[in-house]
């Protein structure tokens, strides 16, 4: 085609565009409080303070996950909004590693700006708040990037082998089922490069840069309980690994995983009758194997890290670019004319229009507020898609009705006014007015307190980041605080009884505090629905 509408600046500036504008968005909305959004402020909080996981708090992850939140706390202060900068930023590095993956692919200019538009509405521009589950993958991605860089020649060959094996490692210290997936399909193209250019340099030189990128991150915390707090399925440790679970989500949960796999391998035919010219078309097979690697990891992880649902949808992108660059290949199929290319764009924004109408709904909820059915003449029950539930739930506060804390910690976060109020309450508590002197223990979602507080937070190897009996901590570190609680160790204890998750605070100190403390306070947690109380001890 003579003068394609997306030449290849075009297409820089369109993709660094949305790109970058896409991730900003959230940078100009409020947001309701998150549900486990704690676990996120607290471990950037206390990277940012200076304490040293393993020594001065345990966790069953590396920490990774942290770093980048960690880093936004230092420049922009702990609160809740901080959380949010931090994914702008990893949304950026994650949209801009995915083109540059498609770009070492070969994939046609305007499929590959289609399927970086399919990426960031699928995946990067719902994600606002940082968790690890997103971070792992995009540490893969960057590390897949550099990966493929790697394995071209040029002066640039052996740094991004090193970055690779770098990032590789870290998506696996910020979560281990995601992170050793991503060592397992990097292996996978390392292998095939190896084997057909009987080059061994490249495998060596990403295994060695990850060997030494571990023990650089894992060593100096062996004599810290490393070995006990990292989990690697052993005791008190459980493994997620089930082989019924695998075949059960695969079967039943992984719909577009599947109608992906088969489209691909559909598309694949043609060049499969032809294994030995398939073997040395570099190109093709890497695309391929990296493809399907992506599915496989998506179905696995959707096994392995199964709340909240939606951890695995990084693949549409992949799949997307893959299936449009065959059909490039096959057929007459092209979008590289602004016609065709803003129809097929159309049909991207159609699909993904949830995405996006999350935050559109909030404007026009705000112009136009939902109100209940109004009664009419004769007394009939007026049934319609709004109502036709009837909620038993008496706890619940519609967000419509949550409002802002006056702290600087939960700006432009909002709340139920119960949590407010309460927390308003707890600033005023006399034993708050200690500051660093508190003894305080916050076994509540409520972790930006510790700082609004002030007090000095507990430190120690045997001190968890994150109190869930069982995944965040264990026996040996409830009986601790059984202790404490029963010699009247802390002035203040914050706790939330969530009575329909399995000892997410442990519930064996709920009885200990209502034996040896004086309850003084409850309120709504920040959850949704309401149905979790937060309830305030004292001596």
């Amino acid at each position: 085609m003579a003068n394609p509408f997306l030449t290849p600046r075009r297409a820089l500036v369109l993709e660094c565009l949305m790109i970058i504008a896409l991730a900003c968005v959230p940078l100009f909305a409020t947001f309701p409080y998150r549900v486990n959004i704690f676990l996120s402020w607290e471990g950037a909080y206390r990277l940012s303070e200076g304490q040293v996981p393993y020594r001065d708090f345990g966790l069953p992850l590396g920490f990774g996950f942290w770093l980048v939140p960690a880093l936004f706390f230092k420049l922009f202060g702990p609160a809740l909004i901080s959380l949010v900068k931090a994914q702008v930023f990893l949304n950026i590095v994650g949209g801009l590693s995915f083109r540059y993956i498609m770009k070492q692919m070969r994939v046609p200019t305007a499929v590959r700006v289609l399927a970086v538009l399919v990426f960031i509405l699928s995946y990067s521009f719902v994600n606002f708040w940082p968790w690890y589950n997103n971070t792992v993958i995009i540490y893969q991605l960057a590390g897949l990037a550099f990966l493929l860089r790697g394995l071209e020649s040029g002066r640039w060959k052996w740094p991004a082998l090193f970055l690779a094996g770098a990032f590789t490692f870290l998506s696996f210290f910020t979560k281990q089922d995601g992170g050793g997936l991503a060592m397992l399909l990097a292996l996978a193209l390392l292998g095939y490069h190896t084997l057909n250019t009987r080059r061994w340099q490249e495998l060596a030189g990403f295994l060695g840069s990850y060997i030494l990128v571990a023990c650089i991150f894992i060593v100096p915390f062996l004599s810290h309980g490393f070995g006990y707090w990292f989990n690697h399925g052993q005791p008190p440790h459980s493994s997620r690994l089930s082989f019924m679970d695998i075949i059960e989500v695969l079967l039943i949960e992984t719909q577009w995983i599947k109608f992906y796999f088969v489209l691909v391998v559909i598309l694949m035919i043609p060049a499969l009758k032809a294994p030995r010219a398939l073997w040395q078309n570099r190109g093709l097979m890497l695309f391929f194997l990296l493809t399907i690697g992506i599915l496989v990891e998506a179905a696995l992880f959707q096994v392995t890290s199964y709340t909240p649902p939606d951890n695995n949808i990084f693949f549409h992108g992949f799949a997307i670019a893959f299936i449009l660059t065959r059909l490039y290949d096959l057929t007459t199929v092209r979008f590289d004319e602004w016609k065709p290319f803003f129809a097929a764009a159309a049909v991207v924004l159609l699909w993904w229009s949830a995405s996006y109408f999350k935050y559109i709904s909030r404007i026009l909820y705000q112009l136009n507020p939902p109100v209940a059915t109004a009664p009419v003449p004769g007394g009939e029950n007026v049934v319609n898609r709004h109502n036709f539930m009837v909620s038993l739930d008496t706890t619940d506060v519609p967000t419509s009705e949550w409002t802002f804390s006056s702290l600087p910690e939960f700006r432009k976060i909002y709340m139920p006014p119960s949590t407010v109020a309460g927390i308003d309450r707890i600033m005023a508590l006399p034993e708050v007015k200690k500051g660093k002197d508190a003894k305080v223990l916050n076994l509540t979602e409520l972790t930006p307190l510790d700082h609004a507080i002030g007090y000095t937070q507990e430190t120690g190897h045997n001190i968890p980041l994150w109190h869930h009996l069982g995944v965040g901590m264990f026996n040996a570190q409830l009986e601790e605080y059984v202790q404490k609680v029963r010699s009247k160790h802390y002035d203040l204890v914050i706790y939330e009884y969530a009575p329909t998750l399995n000892n997410f605070f442990p519930w064996a100190l709920r009885t200990e505090l209502q034996q040896h403390y004086r309850q003084i306070d409850s309120f709504h947690a920040p959850r949704r629905p309401t149905n979790a109380m937060i309830e305030v001890f004292v001596r």
